[in-house]
């Protein structure tokens, strides 16, 4: 089934289910496919909702972390002394003063909570202060007297193999050899490209912070924004000395996360300066500290040679992917293994020689950020895609149809697409979407050139490209990560409550567990707990979980509750719970005998069930790239279409058409949401997003020297088709949404600059150089 989304408005929105063409009228209040209004969505907007900056605790204490000057350097000697001398300054620790672990890691336990002989990145955490104001915290931060004696820094990745090793498990992170068919294989025609992607920040709305209180039983409780609560609690209480149940992390309102706040650069000093003055102490970021403390996109350089038939038949694909891990291995081995898998695009390959690496430098970390690996090669192989089709005289997308992927094809890694993959419907729905109109069509003072309203550029240098891409992303953990979640949902009355560890981030999950249960149970007023380490984990927020295992742990708990509800009327009337249905409020049988309201039916009763959901389990890739490692996919294409002042190189987005494989619309407005955040963080990495880096030295921290797309630069963005093929292992049938449009973004604004210039555009973000025509 496809839901065409220019039937129901005509600005291209998703259709509602159940609603008649262009009123926009829902068919139900509440329940699965409508466009139920998130909870908190009133106190945002009114600016009421609390975040973790806004914490606060009586007694409290203000903490300040000093961090490195220096990409790489051998720490001589640390006196906090002036710093613990000054008025109001409650403690000052350092790496001496952690009573536990000595390093942490969410893959890899290879990252110090404090630099303890050796500063491996530009910002790396060296010392933190407690203190009864935010500004003396500060000053004492900078007071305490570092002795370094600086180290010649490794910041080329290429390098990086030969130079000395900066960590003590070398600087090879991981190496995947794929090797797929026959490496002997070659094609009539063969096209080559070294491409090379950008430093992308998340960039989160609000920057990190937190507040931690110490416990009467020598522990301690973290209120912060975390996505990962279990995993912060357990790696935050082997570095403090703890047990995992003497550490209770409490997740606060999250400001905003695509992937990132998974590391602990405020947990640990917290924690650790809580129980070191016994008061409460709060951390707040600034932009800076957020640049330096938090992982970015993985910069990649990436080396293709692709294979054809002279009638443009992939052969063979060839490619070498150098992951630029940054200090630390945090995510860097599960990035490499969706750039290597998804090396060769959603296209029939019979032939692959891939070879991956990731790597250690004393750059910034890099980690988890949507569409991690999945992007980077994206851009790589689309870029390869139109090189084929100029070499061979076709039109880049008749190229793309003959190669597209479908339902039982195979992965290079050997996997068998087994999930719905309706990749060439996709790209034509977006070749057949209607253009946007030329200048020449608009009165000149609606025309935007690139550049703004008051740019230098001259219409008579502009010039419109259209370019198209297709990209895939996989959902949940790969590899053999024990993906899964637990759920409780509780009835009294006309009241639910659902109780998950599932953090929402902004992606929708608390108001889709609503939206389950009053499926489920025909309950309409429903409510989520906070999430607290109290509860069963639920894992990370990342890749679809959350609609997958936590929703799907939700539905079976709802699912065990109706049984429940259910078996008295059954037995009372002499037939199986199978027979009734409920429905608008209502529990009716079959055969009409029964019908009674859910109201009547909960009257005086409190039932409540838990469950779990656990997918299918996957296995890592082994020595020669090869197995079953994703649990599904999940499908895009993008229609870019820019003008570009081929004199100054000034781009500018026009219009972005996405055709998208959902499975199932389980809420048209947070899908549409979602669809359009992912293109719009696409386009920044396209033109604008790069975090500048100088032989390991971040440059400029800052919104303004980090351009971020803001409301003036994101395009028309038009969901012209989402194909409902519902994934049949999934829960509810329903796939991904947030990561693919991200990854596949990049790769069609970059073809709309080539397509418009002529010029080879093989570097994210695009400069504006590469724009440019020469006469």
């Amino acid at each position: 089934m496809t839901s065409d989304a220019a039937t129901a408005t005509p600005a291209g929105g998703v259709p509602l289910p159940g609603a008649a063409p262009g009123t926009g009228t829902e068919a139900a209040r509440h329940g699965l496919g409508s466009s139920l209004q998130p909870a908190d969505a009133l106190a945002k907007v009114q600016g009421t909702f609390p975040y973790a900056a806004d914490l606060w605790a009586e007694g409290l204490l203000w903490a300040a972390v000093l961090r490195a000057p220096h990409p790489h350097a051998r720490i001589l000697s640390v006196d906090t002394g002036p710093a613990a001398e000054m008025p109001g300054v409650r403690a000052v620790v350092t790496h001496e003063d952690v009573p536990g672990d000595a390093t942490h890691g969410r893959r890899v336990a290879d990252r110090p909570a404090f630099a303890r002989d050796v500063v491996r990145h530009y910002g790396e955490p060296i010392a933190a202060v407690a203190a009864d104001h935010p500004d003396t915290a500060r000053l004492a931060a900078a007071a305490i007297a570092v002795e370094y004696e600086v180290l010649e820094p490794v910041t080329d990745p290429e390098k990086a193999f030969e130079a000395e090793p900066i960590h003590p498990d070398g600087n090879l992170i991981r190496h995947i050899p794929l090797r797929y068919g026959d490496e002997s294989a070659t094609g009539e025609v063969i096209v080559e490209g070294l491409y090379r992607i950008g430093r992308q920040d998340p960039a989160p709305i609000g920057a990190e912070a937190g507040l931690a209180v110490p416990r009467t039983d020598g522990g301690v409780e973290i209120y912060t924004a975390s996505t990962d609560p279990h995993t912060d609690r357990d790696l935050a209480a082997a570095c403090l000395g703890l047990r995992p149940e003497q550490v209770k992390v409490v997740v606060t309102g999250v400001p905003g996360a695509m992937g990132d706040r998974e590391d602990l650069s405020v947990q640990l000093p917290l924690g650790l300066l809580a129980m070191r003055t016994g008061c409460p102490v709060k951390l707040a970021a600034s932009r800076e500290e957020s640049f330096l403390g938090h992982a970015h996109r993985h910069p990649t350089l990436l080396r293709y040679r692709h294979h054809a038939d002279s009638e443009g038949r992939l052969v063979k694909v060839e490619a070498q992917i150098l992951l630029d891990g940054g200090a630390y291995a945090d995510d860097s081995a599960d990035a490499l293994a969706a750039a290597v898998s998804f090396a060769a695009g959603p296209y029939v390959v019979p032939h692959a020689a891939i070879d991956g690496w990731a790597v250690r430098t004393n750059n910034p970390p890099s980690g988890h950020v949507r569409g991690e690996g999945a992007m980077q090669v994206c851009a790589a192989y689309e870029g390869q895609m139109d090189k084929l089709a100029a070499k061979l005289g076709m039109d880049p997308v008749e190229l793309r149809m003959r190669n597209v992927m479908a339902t039982g094809d195979l992965l290079p890694t050997g996997q068998t697409v087994t999930c719905p993959a309706p990749v060439a419907e996709l790209l034509r729905a977006v070749r057949e979407a209607p253009l946007p109109s030329l200048p020449k069509d608009s009165p000149e003072e609606e025309w935007l050139l690139p550049g703004g309203p008051e740019g230098a550029g001259e219409p008579g240098a502009v010039r419109r490209g259209v370019g198209f891409a297709l990209g895939m992303v996989h959902m949940l953990g790969a590899e053999g990560a024990d993906e899964v979640s637990t759920a409780t949902v509780k009835v009294n009355g006309p009241v639910a409550t659902v109780m998950c560890a599932a953090v929402e981030t902004g992606q929708g999950f608390s108001t889709l567990a609503r939206q389950i249960v009053q499926e489920v149970l025909g309950v309409e007023e429903v409510h989520v707990v906070a999430v607290d380490t109290d509860q069963p984990p639920a894992g990370p927020g990342a890749r679809g979980r959350h609609t997958w295992v936590s929703g799907g742990a939700v539905e079976r708990a709802a699912k065990m509750v109706r049984t429940q509800l259910l078996q008295p009327l059954a037995a009372k009337f002499g037939m199986s719970t199978e027979l009734l249905t409920i429905a608008d409020g209502k529990i009716t049988s079959y055969d009409g005998v029964l019908s009674t309201t859910v109201a009547e039916a909960l009257e005086g009763k409190e039932l409540w069930a838990t469950a779990q959901c656990r997918p299918h389990p996957t296995e890592p890739l082994d020595d020669t790239g090869q197995g079953d490692a994703f649990v599904s996919l999940a499908f895009a294409a993008v229609r870019a279409v820019v003008d570009v002042d081929v004199e100054l190189g000034a781009i500018r987005v026009v219009e972005m058409a996405v055709a998208q494989d959902v499975g199932r619309v389980l809420n048209p407005q947070q899908l549409r949401a979602r669809i359009e955040a992912g293109v719009t963080q696409g386009v920044g990495a396209a033109l604008t997003e790069h975090l500048r880096v100088s032989r390991g030295v971040v440059r400029h921290p800052d919104l303004t020297a980090y351009p971020l797309p803001t409301a003036l630069d994101a395009p028309d963005i038009r969901v012209v088709k989402l194909v409902e093929e519902r994934d049949v292992v999934a829960p509810f049938g329903a796939k991904s949404v947030s990561a693919v449009p991200v990854v596949v973004s990049p790769a069609a604004v970059a073809a709309a600059v080539r397509a418009a210039t002529g010029r080879p555009v093989n570097r994210l973000p695009i400069r504006p150089q590469a724009a440019v025509m020469t006469p």
